[in-house]
């Protein structure tokens, strides 16, 4: 048995973004009905769009709203949307005006990118003395984004499964992990050892968590900008890429990964058809509730880290989920600034959704407590001043794009044909890379 801290250590944050592809969107008119006090005071109407449909329709936000509205009375009015495949319809939206007051800044904005969308929030060191992970959502020195909640990356698995399979201990390499997939397969029953969500190709980004965590580097991400190899099988991205493809090729995987449902996935896994998914930390209340709701034990949802220890000890990702931006075509940013203000200090939502805050002084839930203890936190280090878009730049140039999980689709069609080797997916992307390199100036 896994030990009893290990059951309950971790609960699910915010969830985690898929990642496309952005066009440059026009400038116009604001969202906003009201232009608010000539003084700043909150006041009129705003629009919020958020990605979590659930606790749209379960009410939560209609608690938000009330308590944002009593803080603020002149406020007349906060319409929340909750907006299904955030990713892509908020990215269509952006080539108009009409994408809110306050949003979920979408994960395929690039840093260049943020200044014509995104209103800027205040100095990037001055706000830092109040909040963690401002990075992501930097650019020139000027924050356009606050995460809502902080979150850890890793593996969300059936405890039941694993254990019914004879495993007892964390998997602390990649073998190791194909190998305890391979034992629940070998256990004979309708069991997927391994889902992909592959039709729901966003979940397949979930995968990039691992960077930084294999090797416990927290500057990966700036080195992958320096060589024109950083598929290998001692990589960051190697391991990761790698290890889909074995478990793809090895039949670890769903039957038919053109039929997987994300949705139908939250039960599944709750129940026991699925032992295994790569997603954040956040997704776990949402796979604890679906169980319960199917009438198993939602403590058979646990998480467990990265597959991959150094110097003898696993490492975690810990960052930003979702950043809450302001619609740069806002007319009533006074109420948009105090949204997103009120959200992280006074909501409570991370401690709801057992996240990390994104207030340097947060408490820590007791649910990460002994996870934290077990598990070295890297942070990912920030690319150097002058060159915090030269990653996407060489992304995009590429014709990877890495923050599309489309690449990774590739990957599992060729593991399931054999159309491909492992090493000859390796030498295309490093190719296509190293090309990406030279086309942005790297």
């Amino acid at each position: 048995m896994f030990p009893q801290k290990r059951r309950t250590r971790l609960m699910a944050m915010a969830a985690a973004s898929s990642i496309l592809a952005l066009t440059a969107a026009c400038s116009g008119g604001g969202s906003g009905d009201d232009e608010g006090n000539d003084d700043g005071t909150p006041s009129g109407a705003l629009t919020v769009l958020t990605w979590r449909t659930d606790l749209v329709e379960d009410g939560t936000f209609d608690e938000y709203v009330e308590q944002f509205k009593a803080k603020f009375p002149e406020v007349t009015d906060v319409k929340v949307e909750g907006v299904k495949d955030y990713e892509g319809t908020v990215k269509t939206r952006m080539n108009t005006d009409d994408y809110g007051d306050v949003l979920a800044i979408p994960g395929s904005v690039t840093p260049d990118q943020l200044p014509d969308f995104f209103e800027p929030l205040g100095d990037q060191a001055e706000m830092e003395k109040e909040y963690r992970w401002l990075n992501d959502k930097s650019f020139e020195g000027k924050s356009y984004g606050i995460p809502v909640v902080g979150n850890v990356q890793g593996v969300l698995y059936n405890k039941r499964v694993w254990e019914e399979a004879g495993i007892t201990e964390f998997p602390t390499t990649p073998q190791e992990f194909l190998d305890d997939l391979q034992a629940i397969k070998d256990k004979g029953t309708a069991v997927a050892p391994l889902y992909t969500n592959y039709k729901d190709s966003w979940a397949l980004s979930q995968w990039e968590g691992w960077r930084g965590a294999v090797t416990a580097n927290p500057d990966y991400v700036n080195e992958m900008t320096q060589t024109d190899t950083p598929w290998t099988d001692e990589s960051d991205s190697g391991v990761i890429d790698g290890t889909i493809y074995d478990a793809v090729a090895q039949g670890l995987t769903e039957a038919d990964p053109t039929t997987t449902d994300w949705e139908g996935s939250k039960r599944m896994i709750g129940v026991g058809e699925i032992a295994t998914m790569v997603l954040g930390s956040w997704a776990i209340p949402q796979m604890a509730a679906a169980a319960e709701a199917a009438g198993a034990d939602p403590e058979d949802i646990a998480y467990m880290p990265t597959p991959a220890q150094v110097d003898g000890k696993f490492h975690t990702v810990a960052g930003g989920d979702y950043n809450l931006g302001i619609n740069v075509n806002s007319k009533n940013k006074a109420t948009a600034r105090a949204w997103i203000d009120w959200f992280n200090h006074d909501s409570g939502f991370s401690e709801a959704q057992v996240g990390l805050s994104p207030m340097i002084d947060g408490a820590v839930p007791a649910a990460l407590e002994s996870f934290m203890a077990e598990v070295e936190l890297i942070t990912m280090n920030p690319a150097p001043e002058g060159k915090e878009s030269l990653f996407a730049d060489i992304d995009t140039a590429s014709g990877i794009v890495t923050t599309d999980p489309k690449y990774r689709l590739g990957i599992i069609d060729d593991a399931r044909s054999g159309a491909r080797t492992k090493e000859q997916i390796f030498d295309d992307l490093n190719a296509k890379w190293a090309e990406g390199r030279a086309d942005a100036g790297a």
